[in-house]
């Protein structure tokens, strides 16, 4: 008998992200997607209470974390991937494209001892690339438009399920449409060219969401984190079946002019383009995060 694919969300509300945990039940191998640090913004200070939830839901059911995915390099929450890997191990993975956004930031915020070349995660997936989780096939799918550097994570599932696919933030809800793409290395055409390409993948394809940000979502994020390919081909505001390439660029490229930027971009990029891991300690022991002035 084929394994039932068991995916469960985890909400965190402050920054509007689902994680996931992904596995074929009860002691079996599983990944971690995209999991969240908590950062209060006006302290200056860390949690892991969102994680927390993860850890105990894994060690709960006894599941063997093989692989800690991040989609891409988060502009809107810090990722906790580097303190899971300490509590439940697992090999943090990331798209190889990682490496550009490294670069990019690496000079916006003057980090001149950051390794530019990905060494900070476990494994680096290229386009077609597969990592094996149990019985399950994942396959990355490089998707860039948000950032250069998105991935999202194709899982091929036994005869009889429909595949599932985690998008991070190329799509959002039907009634959301798409990511901003005005961060740097950003694209709206390549968005558009991603999204058509996670939109070819068969209708029942269940796409499963990074963020929503309706009413509701914490008390049942079950109920808001996916929708089928065939629900976005007919219903997504931006990219519906009809919408053409450069309607698609002129109203992206018009909606990002009038986006803020997301709370946490300047404490986010500088930690998950480590993977999670903090700025190394000074030598009063305390650890800093940058603000660069008139840049961004």
């Amino acid at each position: 008998m084929a394994p039932q694919v068991v995916v469960t969300p985890f909400f965190d509300s402050f920054s509007s992200t689902f994680s996931y945990v992904l596995h074929t039940g009860p002691g079996s191998a599983c990944a971690i997607i995209d999991p969240v640090l908590d950062y209060d913004p006006k302290a200056g200070r860390t949690g892991t209470h969102s994680a927390q939830r993860i850890v105990d839901h894994v060690r709960g059911l006894e599941l063997d974390v093989q692989w800690i995915i991040e989609t891409h390099a988060h502009a809107d929450h810090l990722t906790s991937a580097a303190w899971l890997h300490e509590q439940v191990g697992g090999t943090v993975v990331i798209g190889q494209p990682i490496t550009t956004v490294q670069r990019t930031f690496a000079g916006i915020f003057h980090l001149p001892e950051l390794a530019c070349d990905g060494s900070q995660f476990g494994r680096l997936m290229s386009d077609g690339d597969r990592i094996a989780l149990g019985p399950l096939q994942i396959e990355a799918l490089h998707v860039p438009g948000h950032t250069p550097a998105d991935m999202a994570y194709r899982v091929h599932t036994p005869t009889g399920q429909a595949d599932l696919v985690f998008v991070g933030d190329t799509l959002f809800a039907p009634d959301a449409g798409t990511a901003r793409c005005d961060f740097p290395g950003g694209s709206a055409q390549d968005m558009y060219r991603s999204v058509r390409r996670l939109l070819s993948l068969p209708a029942d394809t269940r796409i499963m969401l990074c963020h929503n940000y309706a009413e509701g979502v914490a008390a049942n994020p079950a109920a808001y984190c996916e929708n089928t390919v065939g629900e976005h081909r007919r219903y997504n505001i931006h990219v519906h079946d009809g919408i053409a390439l450069e309607a698609f660029v002129s109203m992206r490229q018009t909606r990002d002019a009038t986006l803020d930027m997301p709370q946490l971009i300047l404490p986010a990029v500088q930690v998950n383009i480590r993977a999670g891991h903090l700025p190394a300690a000074e030598s009063n022991g305390t650890r800093y995060l940058k603000i660069p002035l008139n840049v961004l």
